[in-house]
């Protein structure tokens, strides 16, 4: 686990034992005191000279929890594991009442147990219990024990026999769980068994991965090969390595499901420390292969447990796994070092998938193209990214509203994270003997506090949103608040009321046993589902159910090993809200068999018996049809691959939040060579020549280098006639974070078309500017007839975040001036701009400029005959501020005037801001050594704190570590404390109160309102966007592409987005498309996107990413389209509807993040009128049919 030293001794331990309170309010659960239920259960553990937090690093990891019927009475029963202590089994009686029936049933142990998997493995329809055992001392405490349930007794109670070592799987290698599955569908159950280890080195020391099955801590497969007749000798045959699972992971967490929907199950594995988790896909013929590196973009450092189910109903399984990152500010900043990005890529070098410390939610989003499983990881959006030091997550409709929520068990008897202690631990045991060293660790570790944190209830919002994909903290709510050291944890309907119940397992404490009080009305129905499976797999593992039930389904996939160490029930257990009718509910088999049942009435236990399946029929949703859009990049020969260098920002300010280097490539595309095809350029990085793809006649490019200026970094480009010679010239932005300010690798190029497609620099057109730019576009905005541009300034290098200025540069002919000062005085120190348009705001036929940056608002530039004035204020748009990236536009609603939509940074982060809790930067020269100190801030529960730990900010001011001498002292000061009122005298400040990507919509009057754009938009930074009508409905959509990987180590990158397709709606771009309904899946860096027309006449659209390759898509089913090629003068168009509606498109030269499309036009079929102005105002109408003729 994150941090965790390698102690070396230490005696003596505080015990404490709280007993159960008493139910107190309306909460959703009620905890049962134990003298009514009878559990005294308690996972005590004391600590002694040879067994301590300091040699036995996982003393404090628990134990589990298993529920399961094992006398047959229809009611589950209860098994504690216990470390120190014996195990416990009490039988429920009832009324939540339960017996102590361990000693009778001789299913006692003596072993350090860890882990509880419930199974009837011989087939004679009693449970058995199989414990894992974690051990470090001789080999005979260390085996597993596999308890047979040998039926009752005369007194009516189950006994076991252990045979572990008759069946052939008395493990000793440190379990942690067992999992029992099919995996080779042979109709027996396997057993997968989740190992950890103690190696003799640091866990979280980087290394090259194991992955020979040399390592201890590589876990266990064990074939059953046992004859197929109940009551016959099991055999179980260890094929770890002939089934490839042969890569180590100190393994804490596992869940079985189905993640590629191929019929096998597949594993996930959740690793603690360095080890990254492991997805063992089934490849179908007895093997697995790891595919988390290749589905999964990062992970948790620490993976703790884990959970697999469906949580947003769309029948696809989504991944949680947990790590312990604290959600206070205390808590953070005395366990968090400092972000150490050599270390990152040296991780990666290895081979490791990233790791960053949070829990993570991956969302299953269907198959990419090419039929893998996607997933994006929004822990953070959803609101469940930050839990503490946390052990189980169980996914379970607790509240019978129809969606999943999330439970989170937490707690950590010693705070071996504290960085003050591992710090003093670490200047103790430099000096003297050692036994002298061992007495002061001794010493050292009573000091250790305990990190007793309360459990967390989230209850998902799906069923006020319809979507599912935020949760809100109930844990107050809902009484599952006590502060605790609870590890393993089960659901069951303990007393059949219909909803779940909660078993936790506590060190020091004696077991919670919560009663669920969820309301019987008719906005909480439910629907149990008992699964009788054939003899070899009674409780049918593998079944998948699926409810349909108005528009909405919810799916099962029958696993009981979920959370840590623990085993649920094995009824499907759906909450259904107001629906009291099932339309139908389909259960697949392992086998492939089926059953369909149809109109069935909720609120009862509904029994499906494999006897009953018929042989596989086609599922009716397994063909969906064809997606809107098609992957054409290898069609059109577009093989070429950005490659930035790595420049570490954080070397020259270390309290950057991301890098400024990697802001590239742009793209821009026009017909450069006069063939009248469509061409475009992709900037190239610094010491890497920006590419033409020469579009030709058959439809694919080829590329051709610029070969000039190569020493600078391409940001923005844009093709347009500079010197009106009726050719497209090249303008190139500089840009990067690379040079020191003031750089000649800063001054932006302009490239002069010689009519043929070649290009030379012109060094005299352009005014000497040496600035860190970001976009360039164009438009004749004082309308004498050339184009003029706008120039975004990005960033001062090395002093972030200190104001830039943008500029206007007037054409004269073909010579450029900055005539910022004169006419446009406000972009002079205007921010950090990223994306600007040229753009009639207020439909005067004058064309004014819409600026977008970090930290900046929505910035309005009114062209009032050709000066520009800001009036932002007056567009009722107020508290805008955020960390901006792009900017397009559309006539959404059809009303004759341009709406907007803004890319932000999105949702997806843990930097939530409002106007009332912003996030501001207050940036200085506080120590006076000549360099810019930008102390970023946030609000945590209410309080605004720095965003940095102290190590971060030591290295920035060193004078920090007199103020703060110990990690406490400075996780106890806000940021109000941390600075005197002299020091933050003078200082830049900036705020940002708005973070998600948006919807502009012009209400025709003057001012807009804005709306964030839909969740799915929200996953990551949106950058490029492109408007159009992407399914030919006549309303305009909206193509999205984005995610960065630029920031700090710690923060981790913005990864989650895979594009997105915004249908429009009369609400606007609101109706996001699946994975599967788009078919448009880019998962890069993205940055640009620009849409250009084919030979064939069809458009494509294509996107550029950091570090990465371009890639292409086009619509899958070919439209032939009314094309119109633009004048260059031409600004706008009206297109009138046969419904009386009027749209507006305007013409840019440059949009988005970066980005300039091609200057063609495609007329809607069903237009009666198009009218074609340009920027003088003049309009002409279009003669529909012959154009269409042509």
């Amino acid at each position: 686990m994150f941090l965790r030293p390698r102690l070396w001794l230490i005696t003596g331990i505080l015990l404490g034992v709280s007993q159960a309170c008493q139910h107190s309010g309306d909460t959703l659960f009620q905890r049962r005191d134990p003298d009514h239920t009878g559990v005294h259960f308690a996972n005590q553990i004391v600590e002694n000279d040879s067994l301590n937090v300091i040699d036995y690093t996982y003393i404090y990891n628990g134990s589990g929890v298993g529920v399961g019927d094992i006398n047959n009475d229809g009611l589950d029963d209860i098994f504690f594991a216990g470390n120190q202590v014996s195990s416990q089994l009490y039988l429920n009686q009832g009324d939540f009442q339960f017996k102590d029936i361990t000693t009778e049933a001789r299913i006692g142990t003596d072993r350090w147990a860890t882990g509880v998997a419930m199974v009837d493995i011989n087939q004679d329809s009693w449970l058995d219990i199989y414990v894992c055992v974690a051990s470090k001392f001789a080999d005979s405490l260390s085996h597993n024990y596999f308890f047979i349930n040998q039926g009752l007794n005369s007194n009516g109670v189950p006994t076991f026999k252990d045979m572990a070592k008759e069946y052939g799987v008395d493990d000793d290698g440190y379990s942690t769980q067992a999992a029992f599955f099919d995996y080779d569908l042979d109709g027996d159950l396997d057993m997968y068994l989740l190992t950890n280890g103690i190696d003799d080195f640091n866990e979280n020391q980087l290394r090259p991965k194991k992955t020979h099955g040399e390592s201890i801590t590589t876990d266990r497969l064990y074939r059953n090969d046992s004859p197929g007749n109940a009551g016959g000798k099991l055999i179980f045959t260890n094929v770890t390595q002939e089934a490839g699972i042969m890569t180590e992971g100190y393994g804490l967490g596992i869940g079985i499901s189905d993640l590629n929907q191929d019929g096998y199950p597949d594993v996930y594995a959740a690793n603690d420390f360095i080890t990254n988790d492991l997805l063992w896909m089934n490849n179908g013929d007895g093997t697995f292969t790891d595919k988390a590196g290749a589905y999964l973009k990062h992970q948790t450092h620490n993976g703790m447990g884990t959970d697999l189910a469906d949580f947003n109903n769309d029948g696809l399984v989504d991944i949680v796994v947990l790590d312990m990152l604290p959600e206070d500010n205390y808590r953070q900043k005395t366990m968090m070092g400092k972000p150490n990005y050599d270390r990152f890529q040296l991780s990666r070098d290895f081979g490791y998938t990233p790791q960053y410390v949070r829990n993570t939610l991956q969302l299953h989003n269907g198959f990419a193209p090419d039929g893998t499983p996607s997933f994006s990881e929004i822990g953070q959006l959803a609101g469940v990214y930050n839990t503490d030091w946390s052990w189980s997550a169980l996914f379970a409709d607790y509240d019978n509203d129809g969606y999943r929520d999330l439970l989170i068990t937490n707690g950590y008897v010693k705070d071996v994270t504290d960085l003050d202690y591992i710090s003093y631990k670490s200047a103790a045991a430099q000096f003297g003997t050692n036994e002298i060293k061992r007495e002061k660790s001794i010493e050292l570790a009573k000091m250790l506090k305990e990190a007793k944190i309360h459990n967390y209830a989230f209850k998902n919002n799906g069923a006020i949103s319809g979507e599912g994909l935020i949760f809100t903290d109930k844990s107050e709510e809902w009484g599952i608040n006590a502060s605790s050291f609870t590890n393993g944890t089960a659901f069951a309907d303990l007393d059949q009321d219909g909803d779940l119940d909660l078993v936790m397992n506590n060190i020091n404490e004696t077991a919670f046993i919560y009663e669920n009080l969820a309301p019987h009305d008719d906005n909480h129905h439910y629907l149990r589902i008992q699964l009788v499976g054939p003899p070899s797999n009674p409780k049918g593992y593998q079944a998948a159910v699926t409810l349909y039930y108005q528009d909405q389904k919810q799916y099962h996939y029958q696993s009981p090993y979920r959370g840590y160490k623990s085993t649920v029930e094995t009824t499907a257990h759906f909450g259904l809200g107001p629906h009291s009718t099932i339309d139908s509910v389909r259960i697949q088999w392992p086998d492939g068999r089926t059953q369909l049942l149809t109109n069935i009435t909720a609120d009862q236990v509904l029994t499906l018996d494999y006897e009953q399946a018929t042989k596989a029929k086609p599922n009716p949703q397994a063909n969906p049809g064809q997606p809107l859009l098609k992957a054409v990049a290898n069609q059109l020969n577009l093989t070429w691959k950005h490659e930035d260098s790595d420049f570490i920002d954080f070397n020259y300010q270390t309290l950057l939040h991301r890098k400024y280097s990697q802001e590239g490539p742009g793209m821009a595309a026009g017909d450069i060579n006069g063939d009248g095809r469509d061409d475009f350029f992709v900037g190239g990085a610094k010491g890497e020549s920006g590419v033409f793809f020469l579009q030709q006649a058959d439809g694919t490019f080829t590329q051709q280098l610029l070969a000039q200026d190569e020493q600078s970094e391409d940001i923005g480009t844009l093709l347009f006639d500079a010197d009106q010679d009726s050719d497209l010239d090249l303008y190139v932005v500089s840009g990067s974070n690379e040079f020191a300010e003031g750089h000649e690798a800063f001054a932006d190029r302009l490239y002069l078309n010689d009519g043929k497609g070649h290009f030379s620099r012109n060094t005299t057109a352009l005014p000497q500017i040496y600035s860190s730019g970001s976009c360039v576009t164009a438009a004749d905005y004082d309308q004498d007839g050339d184009l003029d541009l706008f120039v975004g300034g990005r960033i001062k290098p090395h002093r972030y975040p200190l104001p830039v200025s943008s500029y206007i540069l007037q054409n004269n002919n073909g010579t450029f001036m900055d005539v910022t000062a004169t006419i446009a005085p406000s972009l002079q120190e205007i921010g950090m701009v990223t994306s600007a348009l040229w753009t009639d705001f207020n439909n005067d036929q004058q064309v004014d400029l819409l600026i977008a940056g970090e930290w900046m608002p929505i910035t309005f530039l009114q062209n009032q005959q050709g000066t520009f004035t800001n009036v932002s204020k007056e567009m009722g748009l107020p508290n805008t501020s955020g960390w901006w990236n792009s900017l397009a536009a559309g006539d959404f609603d059809q009303d004759g005037d341009m709406d907007y939509l803004a890319g932000n940074v999105g949702l997806n982060t843990k930097y939530k801001a409002s106007q009332e809790e912003p996030i501001c930067v207050y940036a200085k020269d506080y120590d006076t050594n000549g360099s810019i100190d930008p102390i970023l801030c946030y609000y945590i529960q209410g309080t605004e704190y720095p965003a940095h730990s102290r190590s971060q900010m030591i290295d920035q001011l060193v004078g920090m570590r007199r103020r703060f001498p110990t990690y406490e002292s400075y996780a106890q000061t806000s940021f109000h404390e941390l600075l005197t009122s002299d020091e933050l005298s003078g200082a830049y400040i900036l705020k940002s109160e708005w973070m998600s990507s948006s919807y502009l919509q012009n209400q025709g009057d003057g001012s807009f309102t804005i709306t964030p754009l839909p969740t799915e938009a929200q996953f990551a930074p949106v950058q490029g966007i492109l408007v159009e009508d992407i399914n030919l409905d006549g309303r305009p959509d909206a193509l999205l592409v984005g995610n960065s990987y630029a920031p700090d180590t710690q923060h981790g990158w913005y990864d989650a987005s895979i594009g997105t397709v915004l249908l429009g709606t009369e609400d606007g771009p609101t109706h996001p498309l699946t994975l599967q309904e788009s078919g448009f899946f880019v998962d890069s860096d993205a940055k640009a996107i620009i849409e250009l027309r084919q030979a064939s006449g069809q458009p494509a659209w294509i996107i550029s990413s950091n570090n990465d390759s371009l890639a292409a898509y086009q619509r899958t089913n070919s439209v032939l389209l009314t094309h119109l090629l633009l004048e260059p003068e031409d600004a706008y168009a009206l297109i009138r509807y046969a419904d009386g509606k009027t749209e507006k498109r305007e013409f840019y030269y440059g949009s988005s993040y970066i980005s300039q499309s091609g200057r063609s036009f495609s007329i809607p079929d069903d237009a009666n009128e198009v009218i074609i102005g340009d920027f003088f105002g003049h309009e002409r109408t279009v003669d529909i049919r012959s154009v269409a003729a042509k």
